[in-house]
């Protein structure tokens, strides 16, 4: 019996992900900038681009994270939950989302489970790769362009009774640190510029996005938000960003010093993130040989976080390799997650097969 395609969703508060499974194989995979503060009409127009690109969109079954129930449009959680469901119910047709107990719930039993459905995408990702590396130890590392995610398993399983975003934050396994709309006076007091120590502009003057579009490591293709003065990308407008954070114009340094400037922030991030990691490793008393899954915007940071000994591999190579659409498969990590964890429900018979 021929089945249709699984699409895999996850909805943030800045993007949405998706990832195509045709045949139980990796089809498609994409990012659509998703201001969702701005209101629901912004998911509702990247429902009309998928549309565009898959005609078959609503014959297709549809597996579903999420994590934009926290933007601030929203009065609360809850709201956010069941008004982005329903959104989604209404253009995908019956889909299925992902819950903090690794099981499927309904659109219509949503407003029972949103609590289980909210912020439940770092634990897709994390059960399939702790799945597909059965005999390893070691964390999954998803650092986004808004938050880094350390997740711990071992043996299969996921290793962290933690599941809700309070509980996460106060564990050390959510980080609102990312590579892309993070506010740089967000990352550090006091910073240096040519050799003195400054403190600080705290405004919203520049983001992460302008310290490593500057050191060569974003992807262009990554690179989806506005940029903190709406202003343009380039490198005469990134070190105006730059320098306004310690007091100065774009003029009053060279290429050489913004750059030297850039990888300062970039040294105060890195810190933060490593420290955090070690917390998470030593809570689960990971082994010196242990693995680290690298996913997001950001994994190209996390060999300098790990401890020494420490082994690293790709999510899109190691966990959920695919010739199409390589480049994002690591950054829409929890899409693709749950299109296949859905595809493995199926077949298990724990779901019901799609439509």
């Amino acid at each position: 019996m021929h089945r249709p395609d699984i699409i895999g969703w996850d909805v943030g508060g800045a993007h949405v992900k998706a990832a195509r499974l045709r045949h139980g194989r990796l089809a498609d995979v994409v990012q659509w900038p998703c201001p969702l503060w701005l209101g629901l009409g912004q998911l509702e127009q990247v429902l009309e681009q998928a549309g565009a690109r898959w005609p078959d969109l609503c014959a297709c079954s549809h597996a579903v994270t999420m994590t934009g129930e926290m933007v601030d449009c929203f009065e609360q959680r809850e709201d956010g939950v069941r008004r982005i469901a329903a959104v989604l119910a209404r253009r995908l047709g019956a889909p299925q989302f992902y819950t903090h107990d690794t099981t499927w719930c309904a659109a219509d039993q949503v407003g029972e489970r949103w609590q289980q459905i909210a912020s439940a995408n770092w634990l897709a990702s994390a059960s399939h790769s702790a799945q597909r590396l059965p005999a390893a130890e070691g964390v999954l590392v998803d650092i986004g362009s808004t938050t880094t995610d350390v997740v711990a398993f071992r043996h299969g399983q996921v290793l962290t009774t933690a599941r809700s975003d309070t509980q996460r934050l106060a564990s050390g396994e959510l980080v609102y640190h990312g590579v892309v709309r993070t506010p740089l006076c967000a990352l550090a007091r006091r910073v240096q510029w040519r050799g003195v120590e400054h403190n600080v502009m705290n405004e919203f003057f520049a983001t992460t996005a302008d310290v490593y579009r500057l050191t060569g490591e974003l992807m262009p293709e990554h690179d989806q938000q506005p940029s903190a003065d709406g202003a343009a990308k380039d490198l005469a407008h990134t070190h105006a960003r730059l320098g306004r954070m310690v007091g100065v114009d774009a003029r009053d340094g060279s290429a050489d010093e913004w750059l030297a400037l850039a990888r300062n922030w970039r040294a105060a991030q890195v810190a933060e993130l490593r420290g955090q990691l070690h917390r998470v490793v030593a809570a689960h008393r990971l082994g010196a040989q242990a693995l680290a899954v690298t996913a997001g915007c950001g994994a190209f940071l996390v060999p300098e976080l790990l401890p020494d000994g420490w082994a690293c591999v790709g999510y899109g190579s190691a966990v959920a390799p695919a010739a199409a659409a390589s480049a994002w498969v690591g950054v829409a990590a929890p899409a693709v997650a749950v299109a296949v964890l859905m595809a493995s429900s199926i077949a298990g018979g724990t779901l019901a097969g799609p439509r």
